[in-house]
């Protein structure tokens, strides 16, 4: 998946993507001038089959939007997120999902993962949470959890045909 951000973004957003991105095993870029078709484009170079553009308000990331490559939205989600100065120490090739929300199992197939009932290690946790719809844990390959989170406040937009 290629990451990007909106327009002039701000250095806690572009933070925020490179993690997202490290986390991920996915490849990041700045947006710069680069519209969506341009990004898409970016996308196919890099041989990555999805997009996620994040956008900000106020200087904080609030919001993730997937893309096909083929520019179809699949999926929206309002954020908040948690930074991390920490090294992820996450081996992307053995990465797998753990997902506990039906409803965002549509990530696995976006991030090209793996879905498994439990990972004890290298894995992302989509759990419930009692404030929010989810929340996407980070889990190393040492079996330790990261500072850095990510809670859905809502989903605006889950397409299940992609």
């Amino acid at each position: 998946m290629l990451i990007s951000t909106s327009r002039k973004p701000s250095n806690k957003t572009r933070k925020f993507c490179k993690n997202l991105a490290h986390a991920t095993g996915s490849t990041s870029v700045n947006r710069g001038k680069m519209n969506m078709r341009e990004l898409l484009l970016k996308a196919l170079e890099v041989e990555e089959y999805n997009l996620a553009v994040v956008n900000e308000i106020k200087g904080n990331p609030s919001r993730i939007s997937f893309y096909s490559n083929r520019g179809e939205l699949l999926l929206t989600m309002l954020i908040g997120a948690s930074e991390s100065r920490e090294k992820t120490n996450i081996a992307p090739s053995k990465l797998k999902m753990v997902c506990e929300v039906k409803k965002l199992n549509i990530l696995s197939e976006i991030l090209d993962l793996d879905l498994v009932d439990k990972a004890e290690e290298n894995c992302i946790l989509i759990s419930d949470s009692d404030d929010s719809v989810a929340r996407i844990s980070f889990i190393n390959k040492f079996g330790d959890t990261l500072n850095f989170k990510i809670n859905i406040k809502k989903l605006l937009e889950v397409s299940n045909d992609g």
